[in-house]
């Protein structure tokens, strides 16, 4: 148990909050910086070192606030909410916009045990949630200042978060080898279906790049005039909805879930795990509402949510073709609609047009990627034990159950 040392003291006397904001979406210029400015959808990792979206320091001034590195980012408001409460440490100066807390630790509070003390307030933070209209959740700023924090000796503090440090150490590591893995596979797509590099070689007379003959002789050696260009010989171009569905996930409330080897996903990825699932994966997800077009590759088994889309091929085979194909061109994010809660426009989204390789370059292509996705599976599924690790020693380090070494604090 926590020893006589440990203060208790409320949220608001160990940080600092503050509140960010949205820079003018008028002024083009505010958009073209390299500060990151952080929403709902970055919120995916526990240490943040980037975002989507980047502004000058004109738009921080103008619309929006700059948290210093080592901040706490919460989400307070958004429909992610009634799933998870988003926790990530920024581990460079951000800007972040108004769904969106930052906590500054203060004098005496080390920051990494911060984190990790709301870490272990989640389900707190969970049934604290309420609603703010149009099925958007929120967490109360009032009542999150109010929450007890038992503090130990900072040294203490250094000592604990040290120990569960170790553990994010390691999934930070599989996160950055997941990150190079992932742009080899974008690097390919890109090549073959964007720049058809394979088809421009052999239209020159030059054998494909790294390919071996039996995949080089997959690729035409000419080009076809169509509606969107030239397109490489043989290959079609079609509607959306020619090709794929996009079928509607299914109601899975929190409370609802049993804990089992199946991933739940919402509009902006993971939420949770469930024992059954709606989809034999692997497959994609698509975000639906709230996050629209946030694309999600599912490795197993799955079980989207009502505010997602998941793609059923028509037609051709289940080629990871379109999990790159919506990410490289970004256009089901552009197609929502404008409403309080933006969604994504089945109908709309079914009339874009994109070319279609043959089956047999599909195909390759998969089996070119697949072991890449592998390994990325595997790094996160190591990823997942660590965290259970760490969330199971938790309560036990931040009651004082687990006693650490202090940490010098001249170090």
């Amino acid at each position: 148990m926590a020893g006589e040392s440990w203060k208790s003291r409320t949220l608001d006397d160990c940080a600092t909050f503050g509140s960010g904001g949205t820079p003018f979406k008028g002024r083009a210029d505010f958009w073209i910086g390299t500060i990151p400015w952080v929403s709902a959808k970055d919120l995916k990792v526990f240490r943040l070192h980037d975002s989507e979206d980047h502004v000058t320091a004109e738009a921080v001034d103008a619309g929006s606030r700059l948290a210093p590195a080592g901040s706490i980012f919460l989400l307070v408001r958004g429909m992610t909410l009634h799933n998870d409460v988003p926790i990530c440490v920024a581990m460079r100066d951000m800007a972040f916009n108004q769904d969106i807390k930052a906590l500054m630790p203060k004098a005496g509070v080390d920051g990494a045990f911060l984190t990790y003390w709301l870490l272990a307030q989640k389900p707190a933070l969970l049934s604290s949630v309420d609603s703010a209209g149009h099925g958007t959740g929120r967490l109360n700023t009032d009542t999150l200042k109010a929450m007890a924090v038992s503090l130990p000796p900072l040294a203490e503090q250094k000592a604990i978060a040290a120990v569960l440090g170790a553990l994010d150490d390691k999934i930070e590591l599989n996160r950055r080898m997941n990150a190079t893995l992932e742009a080899m596979a974008r690097a390919l797509f890109q090549s073959w279906f964007v720049d058809f590099d394979p088809v421009r070689a052999k239209l020159d007379g030059r054998p494909p790049a790294a390919l071996d003959p039996t995949t080089a002789a997959l690729f035409p050696d000419s080009f076809d005039e169509t509606e969107l260009g030239h397109v490489p010989h043989g290959w079609e171009v079609k509607t959306l909805g020619e090709v794929i569905e996009l079928a509607y996930g299914k109601p899975l409330k929190a409370e609802d879930r049993k804990n089992g080897p199946v991933c739940v996903y919402g509009a902006n990825g993971p939420v949770g795990w469930h024992d059954e699932k709606l989809v034999s994966g692997p497959g994609i997800v698509v975000g639906r509402k709230g996050n629209p077009g946030v694309v999600t590759w599912a490795h197993g088994d799955f079980h989207p949510i009502d505010t997602t889309f998941y793609v059923e091929p028509i037609g051709v085979c289940r080629s990871l073709y379109f999990f790159y194909y919506a990410l490289s061109l970004h256009n089901l994010a552009n197609l929502s609609a404008d409403s309080a809660v933006p969604g994504l426009n089945r109908n709309h989204a079914y009339m874009s047009k994109q070319v279609i390789p043959s089956q047999s370059v599909l195909a390759a292509f998969d089996s070119l990627i697949a072991p890449i996705f592998a390994a990325i599976h595997a790094n996160q599924e190591q990823s997942r034990t660590l965290a259970t690790l760490r969330d199971t020693l938790l309560p036990k380090l931040l009651s004082g159950e687990l006693e650490v070494e202090p940490v010098n604090e001249s170090e």
